[in-house]
């Protein structure tokens, strides 16, 4: 006998809490939340391993006011950009935090319930909801230390008063794994005395304690308002750390994978088509624990993929890219890999540690240095500083090789895209990316942070000028991007959970075979990563004699075996027995 939907999600809402919380009134705390997600007549009932998205699935990720005008909201400004420039080639955005904060643009949030006046308001956010699919950050392992839940805490009075992880400074915080070399603690002065508080990111981002279950109880409503508003994709930020149990390395607890199932429950529940996606910028196979058995994670940021796909690139080998590439495990059904290689952060060093050694990080940093960029650093074992991620926008990384500048910035620079359209995954492309933006030193110098050199501000105007010059950077890198972005999301085998084989045609080369789901469609996706030109003969790729094999960028046919396949310096064709 099958449960209904409303039986269903109780019982799943009540095993997730027993794990979580098993001290807690178990009843009471599962009534109020289905209650806050206004689930007690639940009809929906998600079926488990369902594909919700598709080749033609591919996001912008972009802060609210990365494009400016003096005529409208930045929220605005960006819809209409969005609508005029990408929506035949985009159908999702992903929105950087848009609520009031302190720091780290956007990520200390003081009001999770209020968007940044400064950016437009909840209509701005709705109409953008009504044209796109709309990612949200849900910022849960932190907040700002001006938000009102703190003041609380510093009062001793509710709703805060218990929000916050306390620890002392006698505590043995030796295990703690770290992103940042600033102290751990931060002492506060509160009605009660001196308090020390956590801070896993920077003392103005105090760590929420969710062994609390009503900080549970406030994300929930969170979640409840932002589905409200019409976000359907949630990006859980900094979600590793969530749980604090001393002694342990407070990352990746029992309880915080308990905490992204529960949440997934509650929100699949609510809306079928519903995401989440969890930001882990970790070691490889660290991160793809967060899919759990198809039950946790929709999706994982695909972090290995940045700094692997640059060091392919600068170096020219794509060595250690087809050793991870081949170590992945495909997504199961119901799950996909987010794949950017971009973000408003840098290029994460985490994620390449046990795929490059250190020679090869340090060859690499000591690489994105000369181009301009700035190092941040992280507190590693024994006290040591290990750099931990590369600042740097990925159009200056990609000027040119260990050797220095040279003539295929460009060619390079679109190499780069091309390889991630292909891969299996949703495709997510940062806004200065699509735009060719280059370092932002200016930035850097005024807030003192280093990624501020990724997060330049366009004015409307002189961006859609820069558009409209062929001759500029930035139109041919947008003309491009969006030329691939359309054939891209044609195709089935694109889709990001159609099959895909490594190709072994050498280092120079990297390439992959993908195959739709209904296996009528073959993709041989051939990309030189070299600045030589390089020669594969057809015969070694194994295309069926029968079918007619056309490369989708250029046209050219390749249906005789015995010509060669030759690519120029950063070249890379698509070859196909269909196309559409």
């Amino acid at each position: 006998m099958f449960l209904s939907a409303q039986k269903e999600l109780k019982f799943l809402i009540q095993t997730h809490l027993e794990i979580i919380y098993p001290d807690e009134d178990i009843e009471t705390l599962n009534k109020r939340l289905l209650e806050i997600m206004e689930l007690e007549e639940c009809s929906v009932k998600p079926n488990s391993h369902e594909n919700t998205w598709s080749e033609k699935d591919a996001w912008l990720i972009t802060y609210g006011d990365s494009i400016n005008s003096e005529a409208a909201t930045p929220l605005a400004t960006l819809n209409r950009f969005a609508k005029e420039k990408l929506a035949d080639v985009i159908n999702g955005i992903h929105i950087l935090p848009f609520f009031p904060y302190s720091s780290d643009d956007g990520f200390s949030v003081i009001d999770y319930s209020q968007v940044n006046d400064s950016l437009g308001d909840w209509a701005d956010i709705e109409n953008i909801a009504a044209n796109f699919h709309l990612m949200s950050d849900l910022v849960i392992n932190h907040c700002s230390s001006r938000s009102r839940w703190f003041d609380n805490f510093k009062s001793r009075k509710e709703p805060g008063k218990d929000y916050f992880v306390e620890a002392s400074p006698d505590d043995d915080t030796s295990q703690v794994v770290r992103p940042r070399t600033s102290p751990l603690l931060r002492e506060v002065e509160t009605l009660d005395g001196k308090r020390h508080v956590w801070c896993t990111f920077s003392h103005d981002q105090v760590d929420l304690n969710f062994a609390n279950p009503e900080v549970l109880c406030e994300f929930i409503k969170i979640i409840k308002l932002y589905l409200d508003r019409g976000v359907r994709i949630f990006r859980l930020d900094a979600v590793a750390f969530l749980w604090k149990q001393l002694g342990t390395p407070c990352i990746h607890l029992p309880q915080t994978h308990e905490v992204i199932r529960l949440i997934r429950s509650l929100i699949e529940h609510h809306s079928k088509d519903a995401i989440i996606i969890t930001e882990t910028n970790v070691p490889n196979h660290e991160n793809l624990s967060y899919f759990g058995n198809a039950n946790e994670a929709h999706a994982v940021y695909n972090f290995s993929l940045p700094p692997l796909l640059l060091q392919a690139l600068v170096a020219g080998t794509s060595k250690h890219l087809k050793a991870w590439q081949m170590s992945m495990p495909p997504a199961q059904t119901g799950t996909f890999y987010f794949n950017f290689i971009a973000s408003h952060d840098g290029i994460g060093l985490r994620p390449a540690e046990g795929l490059l050694d250190e020679h090869e990080i340090e060859t690499l940093v000591n690489a994105m240095q000369s181009f301009g960029a700035r190092i941040s650093w992280r507190t590693a074992e024994g006290g040591r500083n290990k750099p931990y991620e590369m600042n740097i926008t990925l159009f200056d990384a990609l000027q040119g090789t260990t050797k220095g500048p040279d003539k295929w910035h460009i060619e390079r620079f679109i190499c780069a895209h091309a390889i991630m359209f292909a891969l299996e995954g949703v495709p997510a492309i940062y806004i200065h990316s699509f735009l060719a933006t280059n370092n932002y030193y200016e930035g850097v110098e005024r807030t003192n942070h280093n990624r501020t050199i990724n997060r330049y501000k366009w004015d409307y105007d002189e961006l859609t000028e820069k558009l409209s010059q062929s001759f500029s950077n930035h139109a041919k890198v947008f003309d491009k991007m969006c030329g691939l972005l359309r054939i891209r999301t044609k195709q089935p085998a694109f889709h990001p959970n159609a099959v895909q084989f490594t190709l072994h045609l050498g280092d120079q080369v990297f390439g992959f075979w993908r195959q739709s789901q209904q296996r009528d469609q073959s993709i041989f996706c051939l990309h030189n990563v070299t600045d030589q030109e390089v020669r594969i003969p057809v015969s070694s790729i194994n295309l069926i004699s029968l079918d007619t094999w056309v490369d989708l960028i250029s046209g050219k046919d390749f249906s005789d075996i015995r010509q060669d396949v030759i690519l120029q310096p950063y070249q890379y064709v698509w070859i196909t027995n269909k196309v559409y």
